[in-house]
């Protein structure tokens, strides 16, 4: 407890230097807590991935649709327990920033795949039977104020027109990592429409999502599916839900590498500045450290006061500054609304941002404890007043 208050005055006998030294401290890592967690929410939708389920799409590319056919032939492969099929649909709800993903589904069979998704029975029943229906996530509703029967209106964009839906079911995620972000429609009423607007068959899909008895199948799975519409009109492609999702975020892999990369140049930064304080401290104190030397404490007690001090330092401006990245955090997930699927500070990061501080603090002292340890105690004693 001695050594502890000790530390502790060492640390604040400049306080106007340790306050700009903790200011700093605290901006960086929170900095780096903020960084860690943009790049945990853009893997989010990777990590909520099911490996029972795989996705099916066009060979060629997204844009190009699969026939509805493809389904029932889905079915009779070998290994494959279900399957449903979705679009994506694109509208726009008020403005251009009242972005969120929106598909069309297959009701039944999309909500059996999807058993992350918590929805009353009574509200995935209205749902089924009313085909101007929708369900949303608990985000997304509470986003926009929505309450079961509100009226929602879509202005399509790859599918025009006014679109209102009905909204008959907000569901909620069984854990932190399932999406609640999404708005989910009959694929039926886009299908109708599309007959309607098109004056010829619109029986396509933009994916089919499979599930099968084990994740273990799913090579093997995904190489039947595949060898089932070789050489025809709509080769497929199929891929793990987690393979295809990591598909969106590799192009965006640069941005995260350097998002990544700023994230310990800021750690850097600070573990210089932190080292220039404690080399600063040290040399101030040349002739105390002489004296304690001189009087019979041993080198290493003098190498543990520099390093205590500056763990100190580090550890109460790192741990202001993880406290911070909570609230900054959650502010941050309110204005960007529903660009990221989950957005919270995990709780890898906040261990991260303690192990920053304390690498911070270690380094730091290295240098000038090793210095003031091997001081020579006639001339640290010339310094005295």
């Amino acid at each position: 407890m001695f050594i502890f208050r000790l530390l502790l005055k060492n640390a604040f006998r400049h306080k106007l230097r340790t306050l700009l030294t903790m200011i700093g401290l605290i901006v960086a890592i929170c900095a780096f807590g903020l960084l860690r967690t943009i790049i945990d929410a853009w893997y989010a939708g990777v990590d909520g991935t099911s490996s029972v389920r795989l996705i099916t799409r066009n060979s060629i590319s997204l844009t190009f649709p699969l026939p509805l056919s493809y389904a029932e032939r889905l079915h009779n492969v070998d290994g494959v327990t279900g399957v449903s099929w979705s679009n994506w649909f694109g509208g726009i709800y008020i403005t251009e920033r009242n972005f969120f993903p929106q598909f069309a589904v297959e009701p039944a069979s999309y909500l059996a795949l999807y058993p992350e998704y918590v929805l009353k029975d009574e509200e995935k029943k209205a749902f089924i039977l009313d085909r101007q229906g929708a369900i949303v996530g608990r985000k997304l509703a509470d986003q926009y104020g929505w309450k079961i029967g509100d009226q929602i209106p879509l202005r399509g964009t790859i599918f025009p027109g006014t679109w209102t839906f009905t909204l008959r079911g907000i569901w909620d995620g069984v854990d932190a990592k399932t999406d609640e972000s999404q708005f989910l429609f009959h694929w039926q009423l886009l299908a109708e429409s599309n007959r309607q607007r098109l004056k010829r068959g619109a029986d396509y899909v933009g994916v089919y999502i499979v599930r099968i008895n084990e994740p273990d199948n799913a090579p093997i799975v995904s190489e039947r599916i595949d060898a089932l519409f070789k050489n025809s009109l709509g080769e497929t492609l199929t891929e793990t839900e987690k393979a295809f999702q990591l598909g969106f975020v590799s192009m965006s892999e640069a941005i995260l590498v350097a998002v990544n990369a700023v994230s310990f140049v800021i750690i850097i930064i600070i573990m210089a500045v932190m080292a220039n304080t404690m080399t600063m401290t040290a040399r101030e104190r040349l002739a105390e450290y002489a004296t304690l030397k001189a009087l019979g404490f041993s080198p290493g007690f003098v190498v543990k006061l520099l390093f205590g001090e500056s763990l100190v330092i580090a550890l109460i401006g790192g741990g202001a500054g993880l406290l911070l990245t909570l609230p900054i955090a959650a502010a941050f997930a309110k204005a960007v609304g529903t660009l990221f699927p989950t957005f919270m500070v995990s709780q890898t990061t906040m261990l991260l941002q303690i192990l920053a501080s304390l690498i911070v603090g270690v380094v730091a002292a290295a240098w000038p404890a090793w210095k003031m340890s091997r001081i020579d105690i006639v001339n640290g004693l010339r310094h005295v007043a």
